[in-house]
């Protein structure tokens, strides 16, 4: 059980520099620029297009960040799907990495890489679209706020500028004093201390399913986790061919690693198809589902779920049909 427990608490520390990272760069984008808005980069035309680039790379903490970003409105709908549809986790190495012909490893990769890169900007571009023409982009109340805070400072700029002049000189050098010490202070609450313990909340919450999941492939293994994840990877070798894409489909929804690693080693070994491999980790976007649900909207992150469900599946009949009509 110790193993599971120090499996988890590796996965969430690998995770947690990303979680920090992030909420320090949302709260300049929030405080310093204008870069949460809408309209700019990460929710304007390039933005499936940026998502889909970041997803395809191997690492499990952009489906995280995009979550959060999406959250915060920083990112579209369509740039949130096209992240996730790209994202395969450590998949991408495993496969990379494995003991397969390297004939057989490159054309895999490469038709992964390219499929997901497709459907990742097809499928964004296709949400943005569908979303934009029912309603505008909601912008936060906090950017509401924030801009009719500017406009009252630059209203009153000039009135306060003179009764800061109106003082004497010691009194106006304590308040400039005491206004200093005080912005010092806020900043570091707030791009520091702040970011933190949002980065703590959210490890916390990754550690808790990933005990769970650790727990759950301990059990399965009778005592080895190792051997809970081969009995999966068993269960979807035994499946037939076209049963393939759901059952690959479904275990690609584990919100963990592991789910993209099974996957991978499976194909890999010959046990599942490239129409189940690719419909698998079209569905699985890692810890990006968990950091949906954190967020509290579960209407909304349920539907994205059973999006990418039937997305994966969907994907995964028509590879297995080109497969099949190729090969």
């Amino acid at each position: 059980m110790w193993e599971v427990i120090v499996d988890a608490l590796l996965d969430t520390l690998k995770l947690f520099p990303f979680l920090l990272v992030l909420y320090i760069l949302i709260e300049l984008m929030e405080h310093k620029t204008k870069m949460g808005h809408p309209s700019r980069l990460l929710s304007g035309k390039w933005a499936p297009l940026i998502g889909t680039a970041t997803g395809l790379l191997p690492m499990c903490g952009f489906s995280v960040m995009a979550a959060k970003l999406y959250e915060h409105r920083h990112l579209t709908l369509g740039a949130l799907i096209a992240v996730f549809v790209a994202t395969s986790d450590e998949g991408l190495l495993v496969l990379l990495l494995s003991d397969a012909a390297w004939g057989y490893k490159l054309w895999s990769l490469l038709a992964l890489v390219l499929s997901k890169l497709v459907l990742g900007i097809g499928i964004g571009y296709l949400v943005d679209l569908a979303v934009r023409r029912g309603r505008p982009l909601p912008i936060p109340e906090h950017h509401v706020h924030e801009e009719h805070v500017h406009e009252d400072e630059h209203a009153h700029g000039e009135h306060v500028h003179e009764d800061e002049h109106a003082h004497e000189e010691g009194s106006c050098e304590c308040a400039e004093l005491s206004v200093c010490e005080h912005k010092h202070e806020s900043n570091a609450v707030r791009y520091i201390v702040s970011p933190l313990l949002h980065a703590l909340e959210v490890a916390g919450f990754v550690l808790l399913v990933n005990l769970l999941f650790g727990s759950l492939f301990y059990a399965l293994g009778g005592g080895d986790s190792e051997a809970g994840s081969a009995l999966v990877g068993d269960f979807m070798r035994g499946a037939g061919y076209w049963a393939q894409p759901v059952l690959c489909s479904l275990v690609g929804l584990i919100p963990n690693c592991a789910s993209s690693v099974i996957l991978a080693e499976v194909y890999a070994l010959g046990g599942i198809g490239f129409g189940g491999m690719l419909g698998g980790l079209v569905a699985n976007a890692g810890l990006g589902y968990l950091a949906l649900f954190k967020a509290g909207e579960l209407k909304k992150s349920a539907l994205i779920v059973v999006f990418m469900l039937i997305l994966g599946i969907a994907a995964g009949y028509v590879a297995c049909a080109v497969c099949k009509l190729i090969l």
